[in-house]
């Protein structure tokens, strides 16, 4: 028996305790520039492989990381995405996978209620979820093209693009969300995509236009999570969409890749993107072939916090968010594009301290950027729990301070 295929517990356990060492980035092992002709062994690999990454990578979870919408990843789905890859397993098999199979349906049944739909599938994010639900889009309703606002994430341009699917953008209101005057009188062919929480602002596009179109799909990748929480009323209306995007591996703290595809109908849809082959005991569902057992980390997740953990980590996200928002809207210094609705705040400084002076000056992973109207704008959000939020207001004080020396 190769005995690198066999559980080595110490090994394992050593690959843990690296996990922990500070790596300084400036360290690094060398790394072949060629295929090496003699291995080195798997501890020796492991101890030259750390300092590249676990030292060479952004620390998600660190008290200033506040920039982007990538999230800390909870320890249990470590041990659980170690699971996976021990066993390898494919759903695409229901004899390689049958328990995973079944825990994915159970994740489906758990989380599809919060959003109004009624069954679906895991997908290895939310651009894959987009083409998913827009294949079923012009499959089940026939729609001809996709209208979107113009801050729609960009899948949605390359999912009616691989479609054959002519697209067309609606003008943005001053905070970022589609504007309903602006949508063509007839949506007969059309699939309407809503999204929930746009990717520079966080915006909120009006749900209330759901049912206007053929096919009303919403990108929930980053929103959707609050369904769980006690924001849930800012995504009212959702439950009437025909199909709904999530992005596990965003607000619900997942390994990438890992997002869901739901549908209102969910047989309609998946009887008309699936295929069967000689080789397949039952039909494939959506674009994955082959297609590993994600829902694993995510039931794990969801069983040991239940829905009350969920929420309440994401509401302290809120709160993080909102706080910080309170207190640039209170300083004159700064110009605050709006209220976060989905705890992404954005500001720029008033026209006598330099922007790019204030960035090079800000800790990496505190703050991003992204220009909107051919405008640059600071950008936080608000994906780290365990963010000090204190912390983060006193250092772009400071910051500013400085500026205007």
């Amino acid at each position: 028996m190769d005995k690198e295929f066999l559980v080595d517990a110490d090994a394992l356990r050593h690959a843990v305790e690296l996990m922990g060492q500070p790596y300084s980035i400036s360290v690094r092992s060398a790394i072949p520039p060629q295929l090496p002709e003699r291995g080195l062994g798997s501890v020796e690999t492991l101890e030259r492989l750390a300092p590249n990454v676990l030292g060479g990578a952004a620390r998600l979870g660190e008290v200033t990381a506040f920039a982007h919408k990538d999230p800390p990843t909870p320890w249990l789905t470590w041990a659980t995405t170690l699971w996976n890859a021990s066993l390898n397993q494919n759903l695409l098999h229901p004899e390689t996978a049958p328990v995973a199979r079944q825990l994915e349906e159970t994740v489906l049944q758990w989380l599809c209620p919060y959003f109004g739909m009624r069954g679906g599938h895991m997908t290895p994010g939310s651009s894959a979820a987009n083409l998913t639900a827009l294949w079923a889009a012009r499959e089940c309703a026939g729609v001809k093209e996709v209208i979107a606002s113009e801050a729609a994430h960009l899948s949605i341009k390359k999912a009616a693009h691989i479609l054959g699917l002519d697209f067309r953008t609606v003008r943005v209101d001053a905070a970022g969300a589609l504007s309903p005057g602006d949508l063509p009188a007839d949506l007969t062919h059309a699939a309407l995509v809503l999204t929930s929480g746009t990717t520079s602002v966080g915006a909120l596009d009006p749900l209330d236009l759901i049912g206007r179109a053929a096919w009303t799909h919403v990108d929930a990748a980053w929103g959707g999570p609050l369904r769980l929480t006690c924001y849930a009323s800012r995504l009212s209306g959702i439950e009437n969409a025909d199909s709904v995007a999530v992005s596990s591996h965003k607000w619900l703290f997942q390994p990438k890749e890992s997002a869901l595809i739901m549908f209102r109908d969910a047989d309609k849809a998946a009887e008309s993107i699936s295929f069967g082959g000689g080789y397949l005991s039952e039909p494939n569902v959506g674009l994955l072939g082959s297609h590993g057992a994600c829902a694993i980390p995510l039931l794990a997740m969801l069983w040991s916090w239940g829905r009350e953990g969920v929420a309440q980590r994401i509401e302290h996200c809120m709160g993080m968010a909102d706080t910080l928002a309170q207190h640039l809207a209170n300083d004159p210094r700064i110009e605050l594009f709006a209220q976060p609705s989905t705890a992404i705040v954005l500001w720029r400084p008033r026209e006598r301290y330099s922007l790019d002076r204030i960035l090079n000056d800000l800790p990496v992973g505190i703050a991003s950027t992204v220009t909107i109207e051919n405008s640059k704008w600071i950008r936080h959000t608000a994906a780290n729990p365990n963010a000090d939020i204190v912390r983060i207001v006193h250092t772009l004080n400071q910051v500013l301070e400085r500026a205007q020396e």
